[in-house]
């Protein structure tokens, strides 16, 4: 008798839950939803490979596409030569006007919510071709993360350009990543991600 009982209350008490589950409002039952994962895009400029490592470990860390800004006339070893005053980049730098053309376009750029920006740092601010790039798409309401590999000056120096060539986007403060770990460029992707 007693099994008859238990087994009849545990058949009740199932259907009461049953009930009670189908008449709550949906707003007050918990359930674990998905939120909407952002859109990562990590595009570099990179005239001797250090800031290509760094977009990289930014990539392993967010999952995000990899694109790397190109020139369409590339930079040589001359172009590069600081020592020169009269080299390409020296001249580039000593002009806030001058706008390196860019070779390919980032396709479907506005899918993409965060956008990581690298570059080196050319006396103390990021190359004109970043400014090219930046203000070649409609950015407006894309969240911009400047990052640079420097020998020395950091990447406060470059944020106003940035931030001026970015139109319409929030430019969050970037960071200089030489010689950054992963585990480090990791924390720092997952805090300014959200």
């Amino acid at each position: 008798m007693m099994k008859k009982n238990a087994k009849l209350w545990m058949k009740l008490l199932l259907v009461f839950a049953l009930i009670a589950g189908l008449a709550l409002p949906a707003g007050n039952v918990s359930v674990a939803s998905k939120s909407k994962k952002k859109k990562v895009l990590i595009v570099y400029f990179s005239a001797t490979g250090t800031t290509k490592g760094a977009a990289k470990k930014i990539k392993k860390a967010t999952g995000g596409k990899l694109y790397q800004i190109k020139a369409a006339k590339p930079y040589t070893k001359a172009d590069l030569n600081y020592d020169n005053d009269d080299c390409r980049a020296n001249k580039e730098q000593k002009n806030d006007s001058i706008r390196p053309k860019v070779k390919g376009k980032v396709k479907k750029i506005r899918k993409y919510d965060v956008i990581f920006v690298g570059y080196p740092i050319w006396w103390s601010k990021e190359p004109m071709i970043i400014r090219t790039f930046l203000e070649s798409y409609n950015l407006k309401g894309k969240k911009i993360i400047p990052f640079c590999t420097s020998g020395g000056s950091g990447i406060s120096g470059s944020m106003k350009g940035i931030r001026a060539a970015a139109k319409g986007a929030k430019v969050v403060k970037g960071k200089d990543l030489t010689d950054v770990s992963y585990k480090s460029v990791k924390k720092w992707v997952k805090k300014k991600v959200k």
